[in-house]
């Protein structure tokens, strides 16, 4: 082991090996720095943390034992022996509960075959293509094997591949009608795909075979009643979990959810608070708190975040999440350099994290121009579904389309929604597995090669799978920002929708959304560099759009709603064909639920605070202004703001 130090001191195999003989030696103190440093390289290592689980045990101190091994199975569940270990910890600690939910794992790992324990230990380490070959050589002499089809899925899930995943776990449903993991699984997944109404009706269907279930059948109930609008429900059943485990910090934070969108922030302040106390290091439950966009953090809490965001032990998604937090709350007391300190380690803490390339962005424009063409829709004309019913509403987050769908949903005629996913899945559909990177992605080339029928029948399904989403009203607002990309796929299989792009200036734009941690997906925003030239790119397929589809798009600029909001709004219901209703400028008053970032703000009348708080922090937006480069800055001039 010596030489292998000496000749490659950084190999962290060696120095994994090295802490090992350290514990063996009951040097424990000196094997915990060693993994300590271990750890901070590679944060998700799992043996790493069962190593510290062991040595934690040798020093007689059990609860930060019970923490380490709960770390090590969080990243790989294959570690039968921290499982063991957190057996007997929860055992002798009087929690009997976890104590039998450890040991059901225990046993679910025993009755698996050798080649899956294999499969879960590659996940564990974030071998995707190892744990991919592995399982489908099992699959080639177990075809319909439950466990082997499920982690199939779960590899197919993190590639980014929820189409397979879906068809993977329905058909282990259809193999397996009574496995209760796989019908959660796979109501996850639709979950995922935010298929809320298919989800709802699994994860129904399981809760009234289950009807005492307190644990993740009611919880997967009490997600999938949210995303279908069922929030009394919703409630109901996070109260019940957290009744039947008090202890349990997710439940606090995913009631406060529900509650923040229905507009009840305190009870989701407090609850969130619920959650930190609980949980001291839980980033999300601060996170959240600062993402209601009008808690001021007490000084204690300000306290209390910047030490566990230090300490060595938090997990690198609590200290992301309590970045961000801490970057709101400095913000809100002035002190930006501070601030924009926490802002820019939260960014640079998510970006390796994301799969965002500026090279793939680039391939993806450039084949929607190139494909996309007069020619195309003339060729293609009539084609798709008569509905009028769709109003998308496109852009970059933080652009102020949240407003403008409340204002729209404040009409009689206007349902809200939600940012539904059915384009985007469509889209990820025709481009199959292809690599959106590769210089000829398949789609959108392949919208110029299927039969001319398949644009109706993408346009009738758009309209029957979004009907779970909407009421009674005639016309309804799908507000996915990313839907800016397929609007050619948008006008071909349904050439009567409304298209509104939502605009914001540049700078306020891309400093809003460098500073918002989101929940999924916008993985262009987590770097100046990245955000500005994402905004860059949007423009110029904007641009197209209205070039080759002349007056398909309403663009409306957020300065100009809060300058004259009677004007846009009018000018937007001019756009929709949809008669003038007062109720649109008293949006405000509108009663509905609301998921996103500024549920908070547009529940308030217009204010103009807004417009310029990124001028706060232009001595360090440098790389903005030079990723977004003169010819957008000069369209949008920053005196004019």
């Amino acid at each position: 082991m010596v030489e292998w130090l000496r000749t490659a001191p950084d190999d962290l195999e060696a120095q994994y090996a090295l802490a090992v003989a350290q514990r063996h030696q009951h040097r424990w103190n000196e094997a915990l720095a060693t993994l300590a440093a271990i750890l901070e390289r590679k944060p998700n290592f799992g043996r790493g943390y069962q190593e510290v689980g062991y040595n934690q045990i040798a020093l007689q101190q059990y609860v930060k034992a019970g923490a380490a091994f709960e770390r090590a199975v969080a990243n790989d569940p294959s570690l039968i022996n921290s499982w063991k270990c957190l057996q007997k910890l929860h055992h002798d600690a009087g929690n009997p509960e976890r104590a039998v939910a450890v040991q059901e794992e225990i046993a679910f790992l025993e009755g698996l075959p050798p080649e899956l324990v294999t499969v879960l230990s590659h996940l564990g380490e974030g071998r995707l293509a190892d744990a991919e070959r592995l399982c489908k050589h099992f699959l080639r002499s177990n075809k319909t094997h439950a466990e082997g089809m499920r982690l199939l899925a779960e590899i197919a899930t993190r590639n980014r591949i929820f189409d397979e995943a879906e068809f993977l776990l329905e058909s282990c449903v259809a193999f397996h009608p009574t496995h209760r993991n796989a019908r959660i699984q796979h109501a996850n997944i639709l979950l995922r795909m935010q298929k809320f109404g298919q989800a709802w009706e699994q994860a129904a269907s399981l809760l009234s075979e289950h009807p005492d279930d307190a644990g993740s059948i009611r919880s997967l109930y009490a997600t999938a009643c949210s995303g279908v609008g069922k929030n009394p429900e919703a409630i109901k059943s996070y109260e019940l979990l957290m009744q039947r485990h008090p202890k349990n910090h997710l439940y606090p934070v995913s009631l406060a959810h529900v509650h923040k969108s229905e507009g009840d922030i305190d009870q989701a302040v407090a609850l969130y608070r619920q959650a930190y106390q609980i949980k001291r290091d839980h980033g999300d439950a601060y996170w959240s708190l600062a993402n209601t966009k009008s808690h001021v953090f007490t000084e204690e809490e300000m306290a209390q975040m910047a030490e566990v965001e230090s300490d060595p032990g938090t997990s690198e998604t609590d200290r992301i999440q309590l970045c961000f937090a801490l970057g709101t709350a400095w913000e809100d007391r002035a002190e930006y350099e501070r601030s924009f300190r926490y802002y820019s380690r939260g960014n640079t803490l998510k970006q390796p994290q994301t799969h965002h390339r500026a090279e793939h962005l680039q391939v993806r424009v450039d084949s929607q121009i190139e494909v996309c063409t007069e020619a195309l829709f003339a060729a293609k004309a009539g084609l798709g579904h008569e509905a009028p019913d769709p109003i998308f509403i496109v852009g970059l987050p933080r652009a102020g389309s949240t407003l403008l769908e409340q204002i729209l949903s404040s009409h009689a005629s206007v349902d809200g929604t939600m940012e539904l996913h059915n384009i985007l899945n469509l889209a990820r559909r025709l481009r199959g597995r292809d690599d959106h990177g590769q210089e000829a992605p398949r789609y959108p080339k392949i919208l110029a090669e299927i039969d001319d029928s398949y644009f109706r029948r993408f346009g009738e399904q758009f309209i029957n799978d979004t009907r779970a989403y909407r009421g009674d009203a005639p016309y309804f607002i799908d507000k996915m920002p990313n839907n800016f990309f397929h609007l050619g796929l948008i006008k071909l299989i349904l050439p009567n929708a409304k298209i509104i792009d939502a605009r914001r200036h540049p700078m306020a734009c891309c400093f809003s959304g460098f500073k918002q941690l989101f929940g999924e997906g916008q993985e262009f925003s987590y770097g100046l560099r990245e955000i500005g030239n994402y905004y860059r790119q949007y423009v110029k397929l904007m641009d197209h759009w209205d070039a080759v589809l002349p007056g398909f798009v309403l663009r409306i600029e957020h300065e100009d709603v809060v300058a004259d909001l009677e004007a846009q709004v009018r000018r937007m219901l001019d756009f929709c064909a949809l008669p003038f209703d007062p109720a649109c400028l008293n949006y405000h008053q509108t009663d509905r639920s609301i998921r996103t970032p500024s549920a908070q703000q547009v529940r308030q009348p217009i204010y103009k605070t807004g417009l310029d708080q990124w001028r706060n922090y232009e001595p360090w937006l440098g790389p903005l202004k030079d990723a977004l480069g003169p010819e957008i800055l000069e369209r949008y001039p920053i005196a004019d703001i």
